[in-house]
């Protein structure tokens, strides 16, 4: 089975086209970040305007090897996310799904980070506890299997992204956040006795599944004169100490087979090589950790909720567990 993937929750207008799940038949992805880097951060109008503009050139550049008959069904994001971007995806979703007489399947966008790992990895066994980790959402749910999904805690604030964004900024390293923050923490040579700041670990031992970042940014805010390469270092290590020591906590308790890890954060190298120490951890390639419309298409093909394109609409506000 064939499916066409669109996604275009945040500033990246990206189409693809999956076979079965697992096979990625053709891939694109056109970003406005240089456009956000002048404003180190994402405007939504800037972001839609763009995404109007780039939507036909790459769905085109997508369809070319493909006659649409070969397609089978078409599937798009249609939220969580910013409402202006959505609808450019939604509406191009609509439209092929009339035009073409193909049916349409709608897709959360938090559930389709964890399925990248379904695009990379086989015979994932469940129950999964899976960690979405991105610039706008720190979420931890357990999968007892395809769309069988339970909350188990978030963000109560700043999400780990947006942490490493922010932190950056006060900083003066530029946008996007979670590159500067690594690129800069690399400079930072172990052991260095020299600098004994020691930011918070927020919620860290906290008896529950929840996460706060918004503490730690004030922390650096407040230590903005100590060595820059450690104070990135020393931010670096204290998100990915709680991202790493919740979602252990989480698999334990659940009694979980393996573990899912997915967003644009999971590709930072210092998160994965922690959870490398764990068994049965499941992490996509980067190039897939990032948005893009191949994991939207895998997450169609595992939850298949056919919807009559008339009741495709956005949903900016969408929660990882609803039921689409």
């Amino acid at each position: 089975m064939k499916i066409l993937g669109i996604e275009t929750s945040c500033d990246e207008t990206a189409v693809a086209v999956v076979e079965n799940g697992t096979k990625i038949l053709s891939s694109q992805v056109a970003s406005s970040e240089e456009f956000h880097k002048k404003s180190l951060g994402i405007i939504p109008e800037t972001a839609a305007r763009e995404q109007l503009k780039s939507i036909i050139p790459v769905l085109d550049e997508i369809i070319k090897p493909f006659n649409h008959l070969t397609i089978d069904a078409i599937s798009v994001t249609v939220g969580p996310g910013l409402i202006g971007s959505l609808i450019i995806g939604v509406e191009t979703a609509r439209t092929l799904s009339w035009l073409w007489n193909k049916p349409i399947i709608p897709v959360n966008h938090l559930v389709a980070h964890l399925y990248a790992n379904f695009l990379q990895f086989k015979n994932i066994p469940f129950p999964a506890v899976g960690l979405v980790v991105s610039g706008g959402h720190t979420e931890l749910v357990l999968l007892k299997d395809h769309g069988k999904i339970t909350y188990l805690g978030g963000t109560r604030d700043d999400a780990a992204g947006e942490c490493f964004d922010k932190t950056a900024r006060i900083l003066g390293l530029g946008y996007p956040g979670g590159p500067a923050i690594a690129a800069m923490a690399a400079k930072f040579q172990i052991p260095n006795s020299k600098f004994q700041i020691k930011l918070p670990r927020p919620m860290l031992n906290q008896d529950n599944f929840d996460f706060s970042f918004s503490g730690l940014k004030t922390a650096v805010l407040r230590a903005t004169k100590a060595n820059k390469p450690y104070l990135a270092w020393e931010i670096q290590e204290a998100i990915t100490d709680v991202l790493v020591a919740k979602t252990l906590k989480a698999s334990k308790k659940y009694q979980a087979k393996s573990i899912l890890v997915g967003g644009g954060v999971a590709a930072n190298s210092r998160l994965r090589e922690k959870f490398a120490k764990s068994a049965n951890v499941f992490i996509p390639d980067p190039k897939l950790c990032t948005d893009n419309g191949a994991v939207i298409a895998t997450a169609a093909y595992f939850n298949k909720k056919f919807t009559p394109w008339q009741k495709i609409k956005p949903n900016p506000g969408l929660e990882i567990t609803d039921n689409l």
